[in-house]
């Protein structure tokens, strides 16, 4: 796996490369946000983008709303914010997972694994509805009249699992375990930044909450 490491303190990032490296993965290191842009532009295959959200020229948040611009790459942020405020503004920015410092190289790749685990995307389901759009879960695009758009890896994996069900309510639980791996009601709160985003991409009546149940895709007709 091609990872890009986008770290601005040198110790770091050479302890984090040589960690990364020992365990198979191929990483490239930019110590800017522009740096780091300026690498996915030139190499478009990578993978998982490790993003410090503290950097020197620009904040993680900005620079990740660019890759968001270019790509629907994994991005895990790597941070000393534990507020939830910033979480889910990182979220909110397009992040797929929030590591927060101190953690242990063990951890975060597993967390890393995870991410590229999920983005590696299983075939879109053949709805048995009409969307209004067809979704690629690999290529991370949704596909409608007007033209395409990117999704993050995540959204992606939401909006397949949402297609799954072809219009019926999903429960919040079986959406987190679908797309998270996780059944920690404490986590909930990334499934409602995600549906958020999801609505902000393809609008606002796509996704409908389903009050004390958890959400639905909408079909095209009863828009």
């Amino acid at each position: 796996m091609r990872v890009l490491l986008v770290e601005d303190d040198a110790g770091v990032a050479e302890a984090l490369t040589q960690g990364l490296r020992g365990s198979g993965w191929t990483v490239r290191h930019a110590a800017t946000g522009r740096d780091a842009l300026a690498a996915l532009d030139d190499d478009p295959a990578v993978d998982l983008v490790l993003l410090d959200m503290g950097l020197p020229d620009h904040d993680g948040l900005w620079v990740c709303a660019r890759i968001r611009e270019r790509s629907g790459v994994a991005v895990v942020a790597l941070t000393a914010r534990r507020a939830e405020a910033s979480v889910v503004a990182a979220l909110r920015a397009g992040v797929d997972d929030y590591v927060v410092k101190p953690y242990s190289l063990a951890v975060l790749q597993a967390r890393m694994e995870a991410v590229t685990r999920r983005s590696g995307g299983r075939p879109a389901p053949a709805p048995a509805l009409d969307a209004g759009f067809s979704l690629d879960v690999e290529a991370r695009r949704v596909r409608t009249a007007d033209g395409e758009v990117a999704l993050t890896a995540k959204e992606a994996e939401l909006l397949a699992a949402l297609l799954r069900h072809a219009g019926r309510p999903v429960t919040r639980a079986a959406l987190m375990e679908e797309v998270w791996d996780t059944t920690w009601i404490g986590a909930s709160r990334t499934l409602d930044v995600h549906v958020g985003t999801l609505r902000a991409k393809l609008g606002a009546d796509v996704v409908e909450t389903v009050r004390g149940v958890g959400y639905r895709l909408v079909p095209r007709g009863e828009r």
